[in-house]
This record gives C-alpha cells, structure tokens and sequence, in this order.
C-alpha cells in the first residue's frame, strides 16, 4: 500500500511535486504528523528524518513547468506520480491518493508537441481516493510533507537566482510580490507560460 499526494499544482511556477510513502508494519507515525498546510515550515522539515526512518519506502517525482506547458496539467500530474512510484524501492498493489481524482490516470488520446509525455505505467494500479486524505491517512500525510520540504526547497535555491519574483517567500505561488515582478519584468524559463499568469 503507497499513500500520495501532490503539492504545487497551484502554483505559477516550479515543478508540481509527488510524494509516495510505503509502510510495511503498523507501526505508528512520527508525532505531529498532518496535513503538511497546517504544519510550519519548521515543523515540516524536523517531520523529515523521522518520516524516511518510518516508511518502509519513500519517492518523490515532479514534473516540470516546461512539461506542464506541453501536456497540460492533468497529465503532467500523471507523469509526476508514475515518477514518484517510479523510485520506490517495492512496488505497491494499491495507492491511497489524496483528494477525489486518480493521479496516475490521465487521458493519453490527444496530440502533443515534439516532446510526448512517458508511459502512465500505473494507471491501471487498484486506487482508493480518499478527500481530505491529508488529515486522516499517514501515509498520504507523509508523503505531502516530504513532497512539501523538497519543493519548497528548491525554490528558495531557484529564488538565489530570480530574486524579483520572491520565491524564497510565495514558493511561486501568486502573491503580491510575484505578480509585480511577472508585469513588470514578464516570466521566466521557470513559469508556466501557458496559464494566465497575471490573472491569477
């Protein structure tokens, strides 16, 4: 059994992130385990050492602002989660995903660019969707809160680089600060190009 889950779908820039977590003995978690949005950061990052000694396996696989551009968000998402379940070291008989869709499904049958996205290996895995999953399943709320430090992560380190758009602080999500930047100085190779950056 992999618990799932995403984190950065929302956002206007970076990659979108899944994490999947493996257990494999009842054991239970480490305390304070949630939701990863109603941890702080500090929380979230002391949460990490504990959750990889807990989880029997543990990935995580992110999709790209270019490759949301080119196949579209669902998709991508798809490609992200087969990513994530991907690096693990077992391979799981049934997911328990976050939220009321199946993230390793997506529809294929439609046309794309030069580059068409990988082989949704696990689309056929048995899944159980679960709303809300984030605050009642360990294994979904570990793999948001390891999906969660990763990313936000990497995009302090990418802000080092784009200072203007503060992504130390918004993680590319749109505030007030971001959508200054975008009007005044446009986007980057890091943004999702397609989506209506400045409305959001």
């Amino acid at each position: 059994m992999v618990g799932v889950d995403e984190v950065g779908r929302g956002a206007l820039a970076g990659p979108m992130t899944v994490g999947a977590v493996v257990i494999t003995d009842l054991t239970s978690p480490p305390p304070g385990l949630n939701d990863s949005k109603l941890l702080t950061p500090a929380r979230r990052e002391a949460l990490v050492g504990p959750l990889e000694s807990w989880a029997a396996a543990w990935s995580l696989g992110s999709a790209s602002a270019a490759e949301i551009d080119a196949w579209g968000l669902r998709i991508a998402l798809a490609v992200a989660a087969t990513r994530a379940i991907d690096g693990l070291s077992v391979r799981p008989t049934h997911a328990l995903i976050d939220g009321s869709f199946n993230l390793l499904r997506a529809p294929l049958d439609v046309s794309f660019g030069a580059v068409a996205p990988p082989p949704l290996t696990y689309a056929r895995l048995p899944v159980t969707t679960v709303v809300k999953g984030d605050r009642s399943c360990a294994t979904i709320a570990a793999s948001s809160v390891l999906a969660k430090v990763h990313r936000d992560q990497l995009m302090v380190a990418l802000s080092a680089e784009f200072e203007s758009y503060d992504w130390a602080r918004n993680k590319g999500y749109g505030a007030p600060r971001h959508l200054k930047a975008l009007r005044e100085e446009g986007p980057c190779y890091h943004h999702r190009r397609t989506w209506h950056l400045l409305a959001s």
